[in-house]
């Protein structure tokens, strides 16, 4: 990814499902990429979305507890429901790294026919590593055959959300994809930064719904923060 070129993906972490519906079908002005959030709803269906929303990039996660999220049943189950909504349609699903590595490995070889992307997801909810960690984690990403990765981590101060944001420079090497933020009131900035790092994604809140990662900002307000960048391109 090249500097500037980042999308905005706007979050959609609802418990209901019209409601859910009603600001994606609001978001889809301000986002590159919608992600629907399949554990936080009450029944993780994926068809409303793809039905409701045609043309829309549409990334559904469906993120187990123990990497912060809400889905309880096994982890068959919820591979197949991402598994499902490849082979419908999205444009992108996103597994956890930690996930079972021959479930991971599934998911990756039963999107491909379809084309959808698959996201390899990392994240920390209660400090950030250390360099040489946070670079073995991008490297595994690498290795497991996603198409893009994600890692986020709670930043303690600004030294974390640099060594974070550095991995961008470390993915371009590479030529890896990937989405490189802290969360909290420190790791706004990176939100911000990774769009001018060459971070392929940066998540934002729908105006007016609940945000999904502490920190995260508003569609409205990223969309804004991007036209300001580009101004003088």
């Amino acid at each position: 990814m090249t500097a500037g070129s980042s999308k905005i993906c706007v979050s959609i972490a609802e418990n209901d499902l019209s409601r859910a519906l009603v600001l994606a079908q609001e978001a889809t002005a301000l986002a590159d990429v919608l992600e629907i959030r399949l554990d936080v709803l009450a029944v993780p269906d994926f068809t409303p979305f793809l039905e409701n929303l045609p043309g829309a990039a549409l990334l559904f996660t469906c993120r187990p507890e123990w990497e912060g999220g809400g889905f309880r049943g096994s982890e068959e189950a919820r591979v197949e429901i991402l598994a499902a909504a490849a082979a419908a349609g999205a444009a992108y699903v996103d597994i956890e790294l930690r996930t079972a590595i021959e479930l991971r490995t599934s998911l990756i070889k039963r999107a491909q026919p379809s084309g959808a992307k698959v996201i390899v997801s990392w994240h920390d909810f209660k400090t950030t590593a250390s360099t040489q960690a946070l670079v073995s984690i991008l490297q595994e990403q690498c290795r497991s055959g996603a198409d893009w990765g994600k890692i986020v981590t709670t930043p303690r101060d600004f030294r974390d959300v640099l060594r974070v944001l550095n991995l961008q420079d470390i993915a371009a090497e590479i030529g890896f994809p990937l989405c490189a933020i802290c969360m909290g009131k420190i790791g706004v900035i990176s939100r911000v930064a990774t769009m001018e790092l060459g971070g392929v994604l940066t998540y934002a809140a729908p105006d007016g719904g609940t945000v999904a990662a502490p920190g995260q900002l508003s569609a409205s307000a990223m969309r804004k923060i991007q036209e300001l960048l580009r101004a003088d391109d």
